[in-house]
C-alpha cells in the first residue's frame, strides 16, 4: 500500500503537462502513488500523461469519457486513492523536487488530520511565495481556531486544496468530496467544510508547490456564467454554518466573506461576457437578501467603504457602479 496518494486532475493542458509530470518523476518513491485523472481532454495531453504513465513509477491514469470538471476528477482520484495521506496537483502546476518526501515526514511527525503549506505563485519568470496566514508554524492546532475572526485574514482564505495534504480517514464514507455541481469555487466551499469537520490541522514551512498564475485557459480567468458558480457555493456554505453548533462564532465570517466575493465579482462586472454580467447583478442582489440581516448590516458597517458602498447600492437595487 502507498502511503502518500497524489490526485493530479488534467484537462487540456498539453503545454504544461511535460513540466507537470516531470516534478512527479523527481517526487517518486515506492511509498507514493499518481492517479492521473485524464478528465476527457481534446488535446495533447492525453498522449503526453500516456507517455509518461508508462515510465513513471506508482502511476495509474483514470480516464473520464466525457468532461465532468475539477470537481469530479479530484473525486474519482479520491475513489481511486490507497494512500495514507492524499494531496492534489493542478495539471499546469508543478512540484519541486523532494516536495512530496517533506510533506510525508510533516505529516508522521505532527500525527494531524491535515497540514497547508506555502506555495510559490509562478507568474511568466516572476517568482513570489505565499504562505498559509496561520497564527503558527509546524504546531498542531484546532482547525475551528483557523476560521475566524471575521476581519481578518484567516486559513479558510487560503483556499488552495493544493497547498496541503490530508490524512485518508477524512474521506471515508463518501467524507470530504468536492461538490461536482459548481463548476468554480468548489475549492473554497472545500476548505471551509475542512476545517468545521477535522480536528487537527498544522501550517508547514515548505514551498515546494509552484503555481501558475495567469494561464489563459485556467477558470480562474474566464469571464462567463460558470464563474458565477460562486454564489451556490456560498449559499452552501452559509447553510451548513447555519446548522453548525457554533453557528454564532462562524457565521459573521461567512457572511463577510461572501460578501467579499460579491464585491470582487461585480467590481470586475464590465469582464464578463454581457448576458453573465447582467445575471452576476441579478444573482448577487438576491444573495445578499438571503443574508441574515444582523451579519451582513455588521459587514457593510465594517467592511471598506469602497466596497462598503458597492454593496450597499447593489442592496438597495442602485447601480453598483
Amino acid at each position: 500500500m502507498p502511503k502518500l496518494s497524489v490526485v493530479v486532475a488534467l484537462h487540456n493542458v498539453e503545454a504544461f503537462a511535460e513540466t507537470t509530470l516531470r516534478s512527479l518523476a523527481r517526487n517518486a518513491g515506492p511509498d507514493v502513488e499518481f492517479l492521473l485523472v485524464d478528465d476527457c481532454s481534446t488535446d495533447a495531453t492525453t498522449e503526453v500523461v500516456d507517455r509518461w504513465a508508462e515510465r513513471l513509477p506508482g502511476a495509474r491514469v483514470i480516464r473520464h469519457d466525457t468532461n465532468r470538471g475539477i470537481a469530479q476528477a479530484r473525486n474519482s482520484g479520491i475513489d481511486a486513492a490507497g494512500g495514507e495521506y492524499l494531496t492534489f496537483l493542478d495539471g499546469d502546476d508543478w512540484y519541486g523536487p523532494g516536495h512530496l518526501a517533506g510533506l510525508m515526514r510533516a505529516m508522521d511527525e505532527l500525527g494531524c488530520d491535515f497540514a497547508r503549506t506555502d506555495h510559490v505563485q509562478a507568474t511568466g519568470t516572476d517568482r513570489v511565495v505565499k504562505r498559509p496566514p496561520a497564527r503558527v508554524r509546524h504546531a498542531v492546532m484546532d482547525p475551528r481556531d483557523g476560521i475566524a475572526p471575521a476581519d481578518t485574514e484567516t486559513m479558510v482564505d487560503y483556499p488552495f486544496v493544493w497547498a496541503g495534504v490530508y490524512r485518508r480517514h477524512l474521506f471515508e464514507d463518501g467524507g470530504l468530496r468536492f461538490a461536482t455541481e459548481l463548476r468554480t469555487a468548489e475549492d473554497r466551499l472545500w476548505i471551509w467544510r475542512l476545517h468545521l469537520r477535522a480536528r487537527t490541522y498544522a501550517s508547514l514551512g515548505l514551498h515546494g508547490v509552484f503555481y501558475r498564475r495567469g494561464v489563459a485557459t485556467s477558470l480562474t480567468q474566464v469571464r462567463d456564467e460558470r464563474q458565477l458558480d460562486f454564489i451556490p457555493a456560498y449559499d452552501a456554505l452559509l447553510r451548513e454554518v447555519r446548522d453548525d453548533p457554533e453557528a454564532d462564532r462562524f457565521l459573521l465570517k461567512a457572511v463577510r466573506t461572501y460578501c467579499a466575493m460579491i464585491a470582487f465579482h461585480v467590481g470586475k462586472a464590465h469582464d464578463y461576457e454581457p448576458a453573465a454580467a447582467r445575471r452576476l447583478r441579478h444573482e448577487a442582489r438576491a444573495a445578499l437578501h438571503r443574508m441574515p440581516e444582523r451579519e451582513l448590516d455588521r459587514t457593510l458597517a465594517t467592511i471598506d467603504s469602497t466596497r462598503g458602498r458597492l454593496l450597499g447600492r447593489l442592496r438597495d437595487g442602485r447601480k453598483a457602479a
